[in-house]
């Protein structure tokens, strides 16, 4: 944990936020300015600034986030199937478009058409 990161401290429970779920690695709320109907947020616990900074060792930790990821999605609203789906987001880094330096998984999903923003700045 950084004491300095934001998602750090939503994790923590230290500034208070939607959450959808929890376990001793992850943490997944819902996003405040929404791109699309659902828009959620998964956090490893642990930080880790970036993709940028995941090694083979990190395998593990991130395909149980990943699958966690669909679980979430379709916990929260996203239609299974063919006309279903959601789209997951990851930006690394400031060229990337990351805004919190803490990795996180954008979970995009609802009916379309869905803002521009998430088609832009997810």
């Amino acid at each position: 944990m950084s004491h300095d990161c934001l998602f750090c401290k939503i994790s923590q429970g230290e500034i208070p936020s939607k959450k959808v779920f929890e376990n001793d690695e992850f943490f997944a709320f819902h996003d405040i300015q929404p791109a699309a109907p659902v828009h959620l947020l998964i956090v490893p616990k642990q930080h880790v600034t970036s993709m940028q900074q995941v090694t083979e060792n990190d395998a593990g930790w991130l395909g149980r986030m990943m699958v966690l990821a669909a679980r979430i999605a379709h916990e929260n609203g996203c239609r299974p199937g063919p006309q279903g789906g959601f789209r997951l987001v990851t930006n690394s880094g400031l060229d990337g478009g990351q805004e919190v330096d803490h990795l996180h998984l954008h979970i995009l999903g609802g009916e379309r058409p869905w803002s521009q923003r998430a088609d832009q700045n997810a």
